[in-house]
């Protein structure tokens, strides 16, 4: 285990840039946790939750974490395969008998866990669909999508379709046959004491929540079935979305991310065998781009950078890209991001966490740009 050693003037100035970042409108604030060895260099609330500035920002402001939700869920999967439920071989059509046919039988878990499904990538399944219950959300995907291409052939970031077909292939192999948010809690959330994370909007987290402020920095809208406005899924307390739908916290992700940089275990409660978790941390994909973040890059006129994709985690690898993680992690860093907003890394060859949720959606580009200067920072940091 490495020595708890950081820079402190290093982790004062990237408190300093966030707070710069902030003043100069870039986001709202942000929230941040930076540890080694499991012991904390820099915690630190910076912002406010909204625009008007009315609501600063707490270590237990609740968040949307978006896209990082995947990870949660990927988690379970890795779970459900240590308990013989399901197998990274195995093919989704088998658990789920109506996404079945052509191409669709091709498809494994562990295309889904790597984004080589084959499948397009589809933000919205169809205009003014309620996102919010899964049942509708899988006879959606299983009525509209279907492979653009052979599984396995490329790296295609998908945003919306493999969880919704991995949260469902979770609730159809789980013996006593519960909800996916009931997997999630009993399963995951109870044991590593992540008491402010819920799927859906729970009800008494409701006053500490920052409700999502896209800005203008997303495509699609993500409507529920209360009507509480354009992205008001976030907001209903009975969602279940295993690809968007989780709230938490820093405090709490930070106890995940802590699991998984443990191999597995924290405080004596091991979620996964630290088997599971050296095989999903390696790079399934070699050098594929990814091709959402291809046609995003050239935009920019920035060069394609390589995917690597391990079983339901974004690896760092050896590139010098543009890079949500910094270029200066190690290539075995590996973590999970949501929209704008949210990341969290592990760094296992130099003990370090990074968890870091904010406020105020940015724009995809900028937000890999902010990270990126971020997590250098962070890094840079490490003694």
């Amino acid at each position: 285990m490495s020595a708890v050693k950081f820079d402190s003037d290093r982790l004062s100035h990237l408190q300093q840039v966030i707070a710069e970042d902030v003043d100069a409108g870039r986001y709202f604030g942000a929230v941040i946790h930076v540890s080694r060895a499991g012991e904390f260099g820099l915690t630190a609330a910076i912002g406010h939750a909204d625009g008007d500035r009315r609501r600063p920002l707490s270590s237990n402001s609740v968040f949307s974490i978006f896209s990082v939700t995947k990870a949660i869920t990927n988690v379970l999967v890795l779970r459900s395969i240590e308990l013989g439920r399901m197998a990274l071989t195995t093919r989704i059509s088998d658990i789920i008998a109506e996404f079945t046919g052509g191409l669709r039988n091709q498809i494994t878990i562990q295309h889904l866990l790597t984004h080589t499904s084959g499948l397009p990538i589809v933000f919205v399944i169809k205009p003014d669909l309620y996102i919010d219950r899964l049942d509708e959300m899988v006879a959606a995907v299983c009525a509209h999508i279907r492979p653009s291409e052979p599984p396995g052939e490329r790296v295609a970031y998908s945003p919306l379709a493999n969880h919704v077909l991995l949260g469902e292939a979770l609730r159809r192999t789980d013996p006593e046959r519960r909800a996916y948010r009931d997997i999630v809690q009993q399963d995951l959330f109870s044991p590593l004491g992540m008491k402010d994370s819920s799927v859906g909007m729970r009800a008494d987290l409701r006053s500490r929540h920052v409700v999502p402020d896209f800005r203008g920095n997303f495509p699609v809208t993500h409507p529920g079935h209360s009507n509480l406005g354009p992205n008001g899924a976030f907001e209903e307390e009975d969602a279940e979305m295993p690809w968007v739908g989780v709230a938490s916290t820093v405090p709490d992700m930070f106890r995940f991310a802590e699991m998984l940089r443990r191999r597995g275990e924290l405080d004596g409660v091991r979620v996964l065998a630290p088997a599971t978790v050296e095989l999903a941390t390696r790079n399934w994909t070699a050098e594929k781009p990814n091709e959402l973040y291809k046609s995003l890059y050239h935009q920019r006129g920035w060069p394609p950078a390589p995917a690597y994709m391990g079983l339901g985690f974004a690896l760092r690898g050896s590139a010098h890209c543009h890079h949500l993680y910094g270029n200066f992690a190690s290539p075995s860093t590996f973590g999970n991001y949501g929209a704008g907003s949210a990341l969290y890394w592990v760094d296992p060859e130099r003990d370090v966490t990074f968890v870091c949720l904010t406020a105020g959606v940015m724009d995809s580009l900028d937000n890999i740009e902010r990270f990126q200067r971020l997590s250098d920072i962070a890094t840079s940091a490490v003694l």
